[in-house]
């Protein structure tokens, strides 16, 4: 059997025009602000407008430790909403937007997959909306307007050697990871100084747009940006230097999430999609908040296993937004059992029940699967005590889920207890060793001398009672991506921290986390074309 293209699918697809799709949710025309036939914006404040029915149930994606490849989380986001669909369930999704960079580089595009996708699939691929060429316009603003003040010597003084902001573009380009500003003209180019750049889903914006319930908030939480320190240490902040007004007037529109529909005409809100490692890797909360206040059921996803997305969801974004989840799907494949072993599924499963949710596996086929490997790993799953089923969003769409659908449902109604991992008010160090040692199995954690003097700066400055963001490969439950399955007795050793003020968590460093990513011996974008008609070929 011969797959065909997620684009030639796509492209087979009837779409709907983007006002039926909203109008089966209860929005008017009047809510929209269209962008063409299948793309609207919905304003911000549908967020903060409660139904009269209560919020919807909030169900998670996550994943085991995935393989370079990916599992298929976006997949099974759009294909269990749309199997719930199929079961009479108003349902919603809300996933993140996909980013330039992978989609030229290794990974493709990040729109689902198959039979389960959202459309129109070249635009959310390519563009979409703008939002992220604004977020690289308003990270870049507060950087030139940094360096102009440097050049100016204004006040507050900003020491060159401690500015803790780069620039960023939404391109994969390894040549932009390291840079020197300012050179030549004998000073009239501004202060020289090392300086580089970082991918735009790496941005701090990007992280505040995500987590910001408002344009209000979006303007507080631009303000608390640190961006560099004084001669003394003092922390300097986008409010010291005034340009939080100009960024905020950047991101008006981008805010507003974006919807539209999945092959079998479950609606999507596609918004935002900061970096799973150095971030919390999940969709808009406004985005998130607006579903809840449309669907009975809203399904998202958090980047890569659970150990990082589903960890920042739980301690980081539920908490900012007040967000309760009903109960959590974990994604598994053939090929990442095959390289991870069943332990690792099973670590995994403990990872969601520390929080006291519900989980369901989903075995997300591949065309080409033994279907005796995949009964294999539902029989080991069930043996471990673990719901499961045997999932087929990509070819079958809706149709290949609905028993986990009806599972997912059945969950719901019985939620559990949800509560995150740790207070706030435990010692930075005391959060750290919570994570390493409950949610990767870490028999110790060691601090560098830069990650304590770090940490004891951060705690000093008064962001003691922020959330930390683990910076940690995706690729094992340890900070060695050469560590596959369940390892123990392994100690996490974390390099260095930082404050995201504004985006309110502190960044922890482990291992060596690569912000910039560079394009792979075959670049997908060698496979990317057009004809005369206008038809794009090669995206995927």
């Amino acid at each position: 059997m011969t797959m065909k293209s997620d684009i030639a699918i796509a492209r087979s697809a009837a779409k709907r025009p983007i006002e039926e799709i909203a109008a089966g949710v209860g929005l008017r025309f009047e809510d929209l602000i269209p962008y063409g036939r299948h793309i609207a914006k919905v304003p911000v404040e549908l967020a903060s407008k409660p139904r009269k029915e209560g919020p919807g149930k909030l169900i998670l994606v996550t994943a085991m430790t995935p393989t370079p490849q990916g599992e298929g989380k976006t997949t099974n986001t759009i294909g269990l909403g749309q199997a719930m669909k199929k079961i009479g369930k108003n349902v919603m999704i809300a996933i993140r937007e996909p980013s330039l960079g992978p989609c030229m580089g290794l990974k493709g595009g990040a729109a689902g997959g198959g039979y389960s996708q959202v459309l129109p699939m070249e635009d959310i691929n390519l563009h979409f909306t703008g939002d992220l060429h604004a977020i690289s316009a308003t990270h870049n603003l507060l950087a030139a307007v940094i360096d102009n003040h440097l050049h100016q010597r204004a006040e507050p003084a900003i020491h060159p050697r401690k500015v803790c902001w780069r620039r960023v573009i939404d391109m994969n380009d390894r040549t932009l990871r390291n840079i020197i500003v300012g050179l030549g003209g004998a000073g009239i180019n501004g202060v020289m100084r090392e300086d580089g750049f970082e991918i735009t889903a790496a941005s701090e914006v990007m992280a505040i747009l995500c987590l910001a319930r408002s344009i209000a908030d979006l303007k507080e939480r631009l303000s608390n940006i640190v961006v560099g320190y004084d001669y003394l240490g003092k922390s300097v902040t986008v409010a010291d230097i005034g340009v939080q007004g100009a960024m905020t007037a950047l991101l008006k529109h981008a805010i507003n999430p974006n919807l539209v529909q999945s092959i079998e005409g479950v609606p999507v809100l596609v918004h935002g999609g900061p970096f799973a490692n150095i971030a919390h890797g999940c969709n808009t909360l406004v985005a998130t908040r607006a579903a809840l206040n449309l669907g009975d059921y809203v399904i998202t996803e958090a980047g890569f296993g659970a150990d990082l997305g589903a960890e920042k969801f739980f301690d980081i974004k539920c908490r900012v937004g007040d967000l309760t989840p009903s109960a959590v799907v974990l994604v598994v494949t053939r090929r990442a059992v095959a390289a991870h072993g069943i332990e690792n599924v099973m670590k995994h499963v403990e990872n969601v029940r520390l929080f006291g949710l519900p989980v369901i596996v989903s075995i997300n086929r591949f065309l080409g699967d033994n279907d005796t490997d995949l009964q294999n790993i539902l029989k080991q799953c069930r043996e471990g005590g673990v719901d499961a089923s045997i999932t087929d969003f990509r070819e079958a769409g809706g149709e290949g889920g609905l028993e986990l659908a009806e599972k997912v449902c059945s969950h719901c109604d019985s939620p559990g207890s949800f509560a995150p991992l740790y207070p706030l008010d435990m010692k930075i160090e005391e959060k750290i060793s919570t994570i390493a040692q409950k949610v990767y199995g870490a028999a110790n954690v060691e601090l560098s001398d830069k990650a304590r003097k770090a940490i004891k700066r951060i705690e000093d400055l008064g962001y003691g009672n922020l959330p930390v963001c683990m910076a940690k490969t995706p690729a094992s439950l340890s900070d060695d991506p050469r560590s596959p399955g369940r390892p123990t007795g392994f100690t996490i050793t974390v390099s260095d921290a930082k404050v995201s003020a504004g985006a309110g968590f502190v960044v922890v460093y482990t291992g060596t986390i690569m912000t910039m990513p560079g394009l792979p011996k075959h670049p997908a974008a060698l496979d990317i074309d057009i004809n005369n008609e206008g038809e794009i070929s090669g995206l995927f």
